[in-house]
């Protein structure tokens, strides 16, 4: 195989950060994701063909998969978050997941190891609201317990 042939071949391997400015270049797009090519030049030390280079192959990739706003403030200040583990019955699982999805209020939901079955990512807009969402799933046939934990301060979020 000549070294065109070579290159030309697509990879199989795992989509990846390949080195330091790949991570430096994400971390600066989830500070700032409307930042202009040639400020991120300027702030990693490389031409901003470079930039445009990686982020194209980033997207190709599928390691950068969008771009989005991210509420600050008073907006996001305004509801209450929890994040609420729930323990579910044998077999009652898919059912919960379906009832649990026509909440408009959740977020996430994620099946997990350890003592819960899922944890789930509530915004509701009032202490009020959280309550009586977590009466909703505690109702919810096939559900055993919930123990939910309420967000008072986000310290780190590299969330989009």
């Amino acid at each position: 195989m000549n070294a065109k042939q070579a290159t030309d071949t697509p990879s199989t391997a795992p989509a990846t950060l390949r080195d330091q400015t790949d991570r430096d270049l994400v971390a600066l797009l989830q500070a700032n994701a409307r930042e202009s090519t040639a400020d991120l030049a300027r702030k990693l030390g490389v031409a901003r063909t470079t930039v445009v280079a990686r982020l194209a192959r980033l997207e190709a990739e599928g390691l950068i998969a969008g771009y989005t706003v991210r509420l600050g403030g008073e907006a996001v200040e305004r509801g209450v978050q929890a994040f609420v583990g729930i323990t579910v019955q044998p077999r009652a699982g898919r059912e919960v997941v379906k009832r649990l999805s026509r909440l408009p209020e959740l977020r996430q939901l994620a099946s997990v190891s350890g003592e819960f079955d899922y944890m789930a990512t509530l915004r509701a807009d009032s202490t009020a609201r959280l309550d009586a969402l977590l009466d909703e799933i505690g109702e919810i046939e096939g559900v055993i317990k919930t123990h939910t934990s309420v967000l008072l301060a986000l310290r780190v979020d590299r969330s989009a």
